[in-house]
């Protein structure tokens, strides 16, 4: 069985990082690009949510379904174009905007990265419900990824102290 993580700082009241609400808002209004909220990011925890998923259900005394059995699993995005994604969060408030049953396990940018790399996900999306999503992709999340796991000098072509501002693109539909 699975060990629960310890959290990262027992003290941690789910508030946003003021450094990181001001990159992203910043970014949001056209005053900063990409490196200023990833340099941001690399200081601050974020959230990964994690939500009960149902594996074995029975009818009860009363005639009703009811669940017998459930885990704890990570939940992935699917963008318009297939491709998967880790959502984290850079708060609680902006976690319940997005799954208010899904409960938040403290992590570093670093460590998400990395997690998403492993599960072949295409994209770590931060806030995906706003207030401003942020999405780390491409060259710059196998490079984030590679230094948590320790491998950054096998990555010829990606450099972490110099991010390359990257296009906006939407990751996701409002419906």
């Amino acid at each position: 069985m699975p060990s629960i993580p310890q959290p990262l700082d027992p003290h941690d009241d789910g508030g946003v990082a003021p450094g990181v609400a001001a990159a992203l808002a910043a970014y949001r209004d056209g005053t900063a690009d990409a490196t200023a909220v990833l340099n941001a990011l690399s200081r601050a925890r974020l959230l990964v949510p994690v939500v009960a998923m149902l594996t074995e259900s029975e009818v009860g005394a009363h005639g009703l379904r009811q669940e017998k059995e459930s885990e704890m699993a990570l939940p992935k995005l699917v963008g318009q174009d297939g491709r998967h994604a880790v959502p984290a969060f850079t708060g609680t408030e902006a976690l319940a905007r997005w799954r208010p049953d899904a409960r938040p396990i403290q992590s570093t940018t670093l460590q998400v990265c990395r997690a998403a790399a492993q599960e072949g996900a295409a994209a770590v999306v931060v806030d995906v419900a706003g207030p401003v999503p942020f999405v780390i992709e491409g060259a710059v999340l196998e490079a984030l990824a590679a230094v948590e796991s320790g491998t950054a000098a096998q990555l010829g072509r990606a450099t972490v102290a110099r991010v390359e501002p990257a296009r906006r693109r939407r990751w996701f539909s409002r419906r």
